[in-house]
């Protein structure tokens, strides 16, 4: 254990933000809060478990959250120890937590030695919080990484048996959590048809708007006992996405917001105020709620830099609406595409983008990771499929019908009996406004990803280029699953990109209304028609394990068979697996196992 500090050292760990935690420097000596009660006189019951963040070679956020039976300050303690009898305690210390904080405590426990896994727990009076799990990042030469990758989990949409599964699993190092960690809307709202019956229905009640409404949230989601487990035995490395304030967020709005709803910019402050406070991350500094970009290393095995392309300076969705004649069905594709991929469009801004070459192109990882929240990867679909004028196999069959009416006009000798007896009773279809449709370009399919902020992406993708970096991109947003490899705008192989679905937000299958018996037709329907994707689904409910060595990545999805009942099982026969070789930029599918 590192026990000695530098002048230098401590104004590192400041400018990293230790500053805005409590930091314990090792043992401190008993505990006075260890005695009983009477130094508060106020008991205590710790009902949001424990939970690590933000690991690095020698230091760790240890965090949980108080319930004292009425308010006062209260003082708390916390010990780490190599070993969960906690007989080899190697440090200690105390803070006083307060309403101010909503009774939560954050210590930001340093001098750990490198990829060492050590034990924690916390104290008030008599009271002693569960034990939690927490790992340093290793130095040097390392084998191997294995990270669990997850996003999007709607409390009312059902249990969280994605977290449950993810704690079924020892071998982890980290669980990076890509955002809508929360969701802000009221009962009744999204995705919430069975919450009445799981007995899920949110609190508060209404839509999230001040400091107690998220905080109040967070505290519901905490208290879930799937969750609550996989937080105490890995630790987390988060970024925030759009829910954790409003739907659809940009810097100075959101969708889900109006101007009857009050300032955006108070609403966001509140918001992003109780993440810092619910969850084990570490501010830069003290009161800063809003930068969290920032970087991890896994020794020379990989960089993982976690970005935000939501709150921090994105400008603000393009809107097909603005493109798009409904009485003529056409687009003006000009207008569109000079938008799109204007060099003052910006996701992550002028500062966070130059931070990101920096490391990109600083970096002698063997892999560089972005960890962020939307598909990188383009996903050009036919206008009427991304617009939901036509589904993807209404599109399919139309096609297909308007081939065989193009053959029969050219007389193509090759037409069957049989094909020109089905064009025949089926020509009916191919009314005017369906041939508009099926004649419209592709284009992307969600402008809020990547695909809505082109230039921004292009620099990126040039900066791997230009250094021939093994580059994997993840994401989560969506709520299905998905595989890209990642070309630049000349058509040259720069990386890979890999999403994971949701914990509990329904995807495409709800918005499209993709049936079970579709799935497998829809999901290879567009795997067709998307250049460079290999992989989707489109249905279920899951995670992503990615598994780094030095001769490549694996990437293995998980999928649980129900969110109705908290008996569940993996959906084995859905497990998908895919890897990536050092040196190359192709998404290969492998057997799962």
């Amino acid at each position: 254990m590192k026990t000695n500090y530098s002048r230098r050292d401590f104004l590192a760990m400041s400018a990293k933000g230790v500053g805005a935690a409590v930091v314990s420097y090792g043992l401190m000596g008993c505990s006075s809060s260890d005695d009983d009660d009477e130094q508060t006189g106020v008991s205590v019951k710790f009902m949001h478990g424990v939970a690590s963040g933000d690991p690095t070679h020698s230091s760790i956020i240890l965090w949980t959250r108080i319930t004292p039976e009425m308010d006062a300050e209260t003082r708390v303690s916390w010990e780490i120890a190599t070993d969960e009898a906690f007989s080899q305690l190697i440090g200690n210390g105390e803070m006083v937590t307060s309403q101010d904080r909503d009774y939560t405590v954050k210590v930001d426990a340093i001098g750990l030695d490198a990829g060492t896994r050590y034990y924690y727990r916390f104290k008030s009076g008599t009271t002693v919080s569960p034990i939690g799990q927490a790992k340093t990042l290793p130095e040097g030469a390392i084998d191997s990484v294995k990270l669990a990758v997850m996003s999007c989990a709607n409390f009312p949409a059902g249990h969280f048996n994605v977290y449950q599964l993810a704690s079924n699993m020892d071998d982890l190092d980290a669980v990076i959590h890509l955002g809508d960690y929360i969701y802000e809307y009221g009962r009744g709202g999204y995705a919430s048809e069975n919450a009445a019956e799981l007995g899920r229905e949110v609190m508060p009640a209404g839509e999230l708007f001040t400091l107690a409404d998220y905080r109040t949230r967070y505290g519901q989601y905490r208290s879930d006992a799937s969750l609550t487990a996989l937080h105490a035995k890995v630790p987390f490395i988060t970024v925030w996405d759009d829910h954790e304030v409003a739907n659809d967020a940009w810097a100075d709005g959101a969708e889900n917001h109006n101007e009857a709803e009050g300032d955006f910019e108070a609403r966001k402050t509140a918001a992003l105020q109780a993440y810092f406070e619910w969850l084990p991350i570490r501010p830069w500094k003290e009161g800063n709620h809003e930068e969290i970009y920032r970087s991890f290393s896994f020794g020379n095995l990989l960089d993982l830099h976690m970005l935000d392309t939501r709150l921090l300076a994105r400008d603000k969705q393009l809107d097909y609406a603005d493109y798009i004649d409904d009485a003529t069905n056409t687009i003006d594709s000009a207008g569109f595409m000079a938008d799109v991929t204007s060099t003052e469009r910006t996701m992550l801004g002028t500062e966070q983008l130059q931070w990101l070459q920096g490391h990109m192109l600083n970096s002698t990882a063997k892999w560089q990771v972005l960890g962020q929240q939307v598909l990188m990867g383009s996903m050009m679909l036919p206008a009427a499929i991304a617009t939901q004028k036509l589904s993807v196999y209404q599109y399919a069959e139309l096609g297909a019908l308007a081939q065989l009416a193009a053959r029969a006009a050219a007389n193509d000798p090759t037409l069957t009996a049989q094909e020109y007896s089905f064009l025949i009773g089926n020509q009916h279809k191919l009314t005017p406004e369906v041939m508009a449709l099926l004649q419209l370009p592709s284009i992307p399919y969600n402008l809020d990803a990547w695909d809505g902020y082109a230039y921004e992406r292009e620099v990126i993708l040039a900066t791997a280029k230009a250094k021939g970096t093994n580059l994997v991109v993840i994401a989560g947003d969506t709520h299905n699953a998905w595989a890209n490899e990642l070309t630049d705008s000349h058509g040259d192989a720069v990386g890979v990109g890999f999403a994971t679905s949701s914990v509990s937000s329904p995807g495409l299958e709800y918005y499209l209304g993709i049936s079970a018996d579709q799935q497998a037709v829809t999901e290879a329907g567009i795997v067709d028609l998307v250049a460079g994707l290999k992989y989707t689904n489109l249905r279920d409910r899951g995670f992503m394990v990615l598994t780094f060595d030095n001769e490549m990545v694996r990437s293995d999805w998980h999928y649980v068979d129900t969110l109705m009942s908290t008996e569940f099982s993996e959906a084995t026969d859905k497990r998908f697996s895919a890897v990536t070789k050092a040196g190359e930029k192709t998404i290969t599918p492998v057997s799962a196992s």
